[in-house]
């Protein structure tokens, strides 16, 4: 249970992981060390951390999102082994595409598949990277283009599994009394999704030259143009798709376009889970890949356990990231900075505050999902309480956790876009954030003015 707050106190585990995170570029020792911290800080004593794991891997959501991501990564080792990632990237390069085009082109497709933050990067970084490695692209810069276009086009279509979820944290929290109540909240809170909407439109002006490559995104690029390494150093470690293969027919390109979208008939046509339409999507799959005998049934069984094993660095990394959320919960991080900001800030101040702070608590804690089942609750009455127009209070918080994603070298979805892209989750995160924090200056002067304006 979280504790209703522990002072200063709260703050000990999550400047441990983000000191020792930047300075042994080791993300997992960081969070061991984090967990185990914070677990004495709590009061459990050396013992209490098997408790913690057991509770925070114990649950409904963390089940939901590993079997997810495991399934999502079976999908991929099928595309890749049938030679259906090949065949896109022969089509895209016989269109003998520009860097400028290339990016687009991955901009665009990471806008179209919208349905999972989890698939779309691992869709995007996968079948864009042979096409981004011919035409000179750092891996990080694919890893940011397939990262920002994941994330924040998933919360701002209401018809995604985080639109559900979002929505189902809103029933029942103060004037939200029915599916009906959240539906009408989320479709309000939209619009002022302030930092989606601009990373989004910044990934394009990226890609497209019109915004210039800054930071050290700027010498990735660099080292990747003049003939250097495309990835950087440790890159390999994540990689989900490490390795030759050797085809047993020519590559087709619709072995890719009929599972993608079978997957989209299957979420969002079916209104099935996205659980339940990445199982019905490896079924057809199956159907598919052993009907053209490209692999046996044995094959691919096989394939899916390799699928697995590629999957294995990531998920333990999203392991950690969960633990060291849960433990942060245990010492009331996330409630102890709602509660700073409520005490120090007018209500006209309190939009942008939200959306500052739980960036910061995203960034450390890793995991929006439990981040917003916290913050959610709390906001929602704060924003009535305090007269301030509730779809923007949710919108700083959606919009939070997104920023606070993108620049965490641990989140989800920065783990599951370095698995794809072959990138290593640190660079990936690091050469990201300049972008992240542009978009979020621009972000936070909306939820200024909106503050200001509306309250």
């Amino acid at each position: 249970m979280e504790l209703e707050t522990m002072g200063w106190i709260s703050l000990l585990p999550a400047i441990i992981a983000i000191v020792l995170s930047f300075a042994t570029k080791n993300t997992i020792v960081a969070l061991l060390v984090a967990c185990f911290v914070g677990t004495l800080v709590s009061g459990q004593g050396l013992l209490g951390l098997p408790t913690i794991i057991k509770e925070a891997c114990g649950t409904t959501s963390f089940s939901w999102v590993m079997l997810l991501n495991l399934y999502i990564a079976i999908i991929v080792a099928f595309f890749h082994k049938t030679g259906a990632i090949q065949a896109f990237s022969d089509w895209v390069h016989s269109k003998n595409l520009s860097r400028k085009g290339t990016q687009l082109v991955a901009w665009v497709l990471g806008i179209f598949v919208y349905f999972s933050d989890s698939f779309s990067p691992l869709f995007v970084g996968t079948v864009m990277r042979d096409i981004s490695d011919r035409a000179k692209i750092s891996k990080e810069k694919l890893s940011y283009i397939a990262d920002s276009t994941a994330a924040p086009v998933s919360v701002l279509v209401p018809v995604t599994g985080w639109a559900a979820y979002l929505m189902s944290l809103a029933v029942g929290v103060g004037c939200i009394v029915t599916q009906d109540d959240a539906q009408a909240l989320f479709l309000k809170a939209i619009p002022m999704n302030f930092y989606p909407l601009f990373a989004v439109i910044l990934v394009g002006l990226i890609a497209s030259g019109i915004v210039k490559d800054f930071g050290p995104m700027k010498k990735a690029e660099e080292r990747a143009m003049s003939g250097g390494p495309l990835a950087p150093p440790g890159s390999e470690k994540i990689d989900l798709n490490a390795g030759d293969v050797e085809l047993k027919a020519k590559p087709r390109l619709w072995n890719l376009i009929v599972p993608v979208v079978g997957m989209v008939f299957f979420t969002i046509i079916f209104d099935l889970d996205m659980q339940y339409g990445v199982i019905a999507t490896m079924a057809l799959c199956f159907v598919l890949f052993v009907g053209q005998k490209l692999v046996t049934a044995e094959e691919f069984w096989d394939y899916s356990i390799e699928g697995i094993k590629n999957m294995i660095l990531p998920l333990a990394l999203m392991v950690l990231a969960y633990i060291f959320a849960a433990v942060n919960d245990q010492v009331g991080f996330t409630r102890f900075v709602i509660d700073v900001a409520v005490e120090h800030a007018s209500p006209q101040m309190l939009p942008v505050l939200i959306f500052a702070l739980l960036a910061v608590t995203e960034f450390i804690t890793g995991t929006n999902w439990g981040m917003y089942i916290i913050a959610l609750p709390i906001v929602i009455p704060i924003c009535m309480g305090a007269g301030i127009p509730v779809a923007l209070g949710c919108g700083a918080v959606i919009s939070a956790g997104v920023l606070g994603s993108h620049c965490c070298f641990y989140s989800d979805c920065t783990v599951i876009t370095s698995s794809a892209t072959g990138c290593d989750n640190f660079a990936h995160a690091w050469t990201q954030m300049p972008f992240g924090l542009l978009a979020g200056v621009v972000a936070a002067i909306g939820y200024l003015i909106a503050g200001i304006a509306m309250v």
